[in-house]
């Protein structure tokens, strides 16, 4: 009876007591390695520059959060409007290019076997490993007369995210039967037919998963359009936090604003799409 009442029952299958305990002490580890901080910096942005400076988690004596979100949007003639239109632009331009790119890639990797798929999948994870070179990547953008551009700034982003995503797509795919290729040709589809009509349908859940990661990856890139997008109307989101941020001094209130305002798209793009990042990725990961 004793051993009965130290177990318990969960999907139909017995396992010991002290599983809850962990569970339990694992959710508030969670809760404070990334609540807490997010509180942090959400109360100091309701505070003036004196009690933000103070850098602790107590409630502000007076609130500031119009006068300090107002000050933060209208900064250097409305630079973080300036900043989201650039990097939303980029971002979007750079998931449509990379769908079509990483997906059509992982098609043809994953249902050929011969010695130029092992080839290109060698180059894959390479470039996983292999950090970017800045110089002589600046030397080519200027050769070719796309330095400090925006469509510049998209062909890099999809370059530097392509290996990631391409190997997620590739994974993905081994879930999906051989058979509904052949069964498509024999009803008549070509090669584009067969990609896009049955294909591309399919891959929904490691779609979103690259659509969430990648926009969080790309909207949140700070180094590489401080290199490849120089230029104050280029400046995109993360580089607005130099706004408030000196040598000497620092508006410490403020840039907790200017931090809250552009993680709230990242933050509600995973809050609202977490299930599928999940689903694309154990898919890709498990079948493939």
């Amino acid at each position: 009876m004793k051993e009965k009442h130290a177990m318990h029952a969960v999907n139909g299958q017995k396992r010991p007591a002290y599983f809850n305990l962990f569970e339990v002490v694992a959710l508030l580890l969670a809760l404070l390695l990334y609540v807490i901080p997010f509180y942090f910096v959400l109360i100091n942005s309701f505070k003036t520059k004196r009690e933000a400076g103070l850098m602790n988690i107590s409630w502000p004596s007076s609130l500031q959060i119009v006068e300090n979100y107002r000050e933060v949007i209208t900064a250097n003639r409305y630079a973080l409007l300036v900043a989201f239109k650039n990097s939303i632009l980029i971002t979007a331009f750079s998931l449509l290019l990379m769908i079509l790119v990483c997906s059509m890639a992982g098609f043809i990797l994953q249902r050929r076997r011969d010695k130029l798929a092992t080839i290109s999948n060698f180059v894959l994870l390479t470039g996983l490993m292999i950090p970017p070179a800045i110089v002589p990547t600046i030397w080519v953008m200027q050769t070719i007369g796309i330095y400090k551009t925006l469509h510049g700034m998209v062909l890099i982003e999809v370059a530097l995210n392509c290996s990631f995503s391409c190997i997620l797509y590739r994974g993905f795919m081994g879930s999906i039967p051989r058979e509904i290729d052949e069964a498509a040709v024999i009803d008549g589809c070509g090669s584009w037919g067969v990609y896009f009509r049955i294909i591309m349908p399919l891959l929904r859940p490691v779609t979103a998963t690259v659509i969430v990661l990648s926009t969080i990856n790309i909207f949140n890139d700070f180094v590489n359009p401080m290199y490849f997008l120089p230029g104050t109307r280029n400046i995109t989101v993360q580089q607005t936090l130099y706004n408030f941020s000196g040598k000497y001094t620092s508006d410490y209130n403020l840039l907790f604003a200017d931090v809250m305002l552009i993680t709230i798209p990242p933050l509600l793009l995973f809050i609202f799409f977490n299930k599928q990042i999940v689903s694309g990725m154990v898919a890709g990961a498990i079948k493939g």
